[in-house]
């Protein structure tokens, strides 16, 4: 009987091992930039409101509570733009990577089915095919695939690992192709709200949706910008037509955040401020980060948005990685993304602000 493990690549973050060994013995210690994995505190109002429902004896559902079903809703009009958003038009899922791996599959894709993702991408998104047994691509513009037995189209932006953002103009153009083709759009959305010389747009926006969420959902995540990542929170938002039956599938799968999670999600979906907070951390990592790496030698492109800096010097991503690692600091080589990062490094925010300025002195030393 073949083991669907067999369906996957190689798992790409174990050939970092190496390069993580030798940076860990620098005498500064390891300064770990590969992994996008928030380092800062997770806010004390959302940690009150953990604790508070921590009492939840029952099993939680799925869809979540019409509390939790609220915040999203109304975050959703508030910082998305989106309107006449309800209670269908939401589903809370057990962090986005799950959502991502297993969505083909809950979709009813296999053999003969195509899925299209960017030609730099999360490598999920791939994942997620395999475990399908669906057929997947990479494009450049997802408006010149064939569109025939093109059954899912993922969009990200902002990008990981680029940072590149779609523009409006894009976003609309793409969603109208899929509408016609009768494509179904999922745009992952998870680093919208960390945008830095762009302003994401959702394709929720009535700009973009021309106000009919049909064919179309949207992806979003707490980890990042609430610094939620041990909590795996995150929700869709987008066609009830393609949520309800998510949700009863989900339901038969038993697939629910647990209930102090949800009222977790509750408090940071109405509270602003740490958002700010947290943004205002990374903006100065970057800068700090941005301006060492160019002294080093590095040319950056794109990262207009998101938690990373997608760097290269022209060369092989894994040399850069070695030369990188034997100055203590870790690094995810372009290679992980796609064969056309081959020649680029993604550089991660996410660690301590004494952990980033000693990666900028190594890199002017």
């Amino acid at each position: 009987m073949s083991a669907v493990s067999d369906r996957l690549p190689t798992f790409p973050w174990d050939q970092l091992e190496p390069y993580k060994k030798t940076a860990t013995a620098h005498p500064g210690g390891i300064v770990d930039l590969s992994v996008g994995t928030p380092v800062d505190p997770v806010p004390e109002l959302i940690q009150k409101a953990l604790v508070d429902a921590a009492d939840s004896p029952g099993y939680p559902t799925v869809w979540g509570t019409p509390a939790l079903r609220d915040a999203i809703t109304g975050w959703v009009e508030r910082r998305l733009g989106a309107r006449d958003v309800t209670h269908r038009h939401v589903l809370p899922v057990v962090g986005s990577k799950e959502l991502v791996a297993w969505l083909p599959t809950q979709l009813g894709l296999g053999p003969g089915d195509r899925v299209a993702f960017p030609r730099l991408a999360y490598p999920t998104y791939e994942v997620g095919a395999r475990l399908a047994r669906a057929e997947y691509e990479a494009y450049e513009d997802p408006t010149e695939l064939d569109p025939a037995g093109l059954k899912l189209l993922w969009l990200n932006s902002p990008s990981n690992p680029t940072g590149k953002v779609l523009s409006k103009a894009d976003l609309t153009r793409i969603v109208a192709w899929a509408r016609e083709h009768g494509v179904l759009v999922v745009s992952d959305e998870c680093y919208l709200e960390l945008g830095w010389e762009a302003d994401p747009v959702s394709v929720l926006h009535p700009d973009v949706n021309g106000g009919s969420y049909d064919g179309l959902v949207a992806v979003h995540s707490l980890s990042k910008r609430s610094n939620l990542a041990g909590y795996r929170a995150a929700f869709l938002a987008g066609d009830p037509a393609v949520l309800g039956p998510l949700l009863e599938i989900r339901k038969h799968g038993g697939m629910m955040t647990s209930a102090p999670a949800q009222a977790a999600v509750v408090a940071a979906l109405g509270d602003d401020e740490h958002v700010r907070v947290q943004r205002e951390r990374y903006a100065a990592r970057r800068t700090v980060l941005r301006e060492a790496l160019l002294g080093h030698g590095f040319r950056i492109e794109h990262s207009e948005a998101s938690l990373y800096l997608w760097a290269t010097r022209d060369e092989s991503c894994w040399t850069t990685v070695a030369h990188l690692a034997d100055r203590g600091i870790l690094v995810a080589p372009g290679a992980f993304y796609g064969p056309a990062g081959e020649n680029f490094v993604r550089v991660a925010l996410t660690a301590t602000d004494e952990r980033i300025q000693s990666a900028a002195s190594r890199l002017k030393s």
